[in-house]
């Protein structure tokens, strides 16, 4: 099953913000810094530690 990024960013983000309700500033802090992530180098090493 495919899902985009930006669909399981927002997912996160939103469950996240209503289980914990952490300030704004550090659940945007967060999604951006895990979809930069997602597009950098480290990329495939964090793809292999999740899928196995």
């Amino acid at each position: 099953m495919y899902v985009p990024l930006w669909l399981a960013l927002a997912v996160v983000g939103y469950l996240g913000v209503k289980l914990i309700r952490p300030p704004w500033w550090l659940v945007a802090v967060l999604l951006l810094g895990g979809y930069l992530l997602a597009d950098s180098l480290l990329a495939p090493a964090i793809n292999a530690a999740i899928t196995k």
